[in-house]
């Protein structure tokens, strides 16, 4: 039988052996076959998605959503172009709403750390970051 094990397909892709397991069992990756030894045996491609993965990952893409781009990274003849744009608009809208969520966040902490020291400590009840947090929806 041909194949990698999991441990090959992790050093391959520069990952631990848990996170190629978590990729299958969230199933981003397919159930391997396996070997008469009951050893899974990945497929050479397996390396090429768990990099693809970790790429999409770190730019800010879900687990979820890296299912879905993984199925048209790995399909030859089919690109909904249509579905990748509205996809793609849905991120930006995400992406700039996070946005506006961390810079009223800094503001909060630039407040914070523009107070005189002498006023500090604060009572806990008067803490703008604890304030904020808990009037939060």
């Amino acid at each position: 039988m041909k194949g990698l094990t999991i441990s090959q397909v992790a050093r391959a892709s520069k990952v631990n052996v848990e996170t190629v397991k978590y990729y299958e069992r969230r199933g981003l990756l397919a159930k391997p076959d396996r070997n008469e030894s009951g050893y899974r045996m990945f497929p050479e491609s397996a390396v090429d998605d768990v990099i693809f993965i970790k790429k999409a990952q770190s730019i800010g893409f879900t687990l979820n959503e890296i299912r879905h781009l993984l199925a048209l990274f790995n399909q030859q003849d089919y690109y909904p172009s249509k579905e990748m744009y509205t996809f793609a608009t849905a991120k930006v809208n995400e992406i700039e709403e996070r946005i506006a969520q961390l810079e009223s966040f800094k503001s909060l902490l630039e407040q914070v750390t523009l107070m005189p020291v002498q006023s500090l400590p604060l009572p806990k009840q008067e803490c703008p970051v604890l304030t904020k947090i808990k009037e939060m929806r």
